[in-house]
């Protein structure tokens, strides 16, 4: 009962991390046909100029 205990939230951790991985292969990403003319993508994913949402 002690291994199960153990090893059940890992096998979970690891279903929900390969999930996630799924996720990402399935779902399409933003296209270059999508963004606007000229918009240059920075190093995180967004515009160029773009500022970061703050949560203050």
């Amino acid at each position: 009962m002690a291994l199960i205990a153990v090893l059940l939230p890992l096998l979970m951790l690891g279903v929900v991390l390969a999930l996630g991985r799924y996720e990402e292969l399935l779902l399409p990403t933003e296209r270059d046909e999508d963004r606007p003319e000229g918009a240059a993508l920075g190093v995180l994913g967004r515009e160029v100029g773009e500022t970061p949402a703050t949560g203050c």
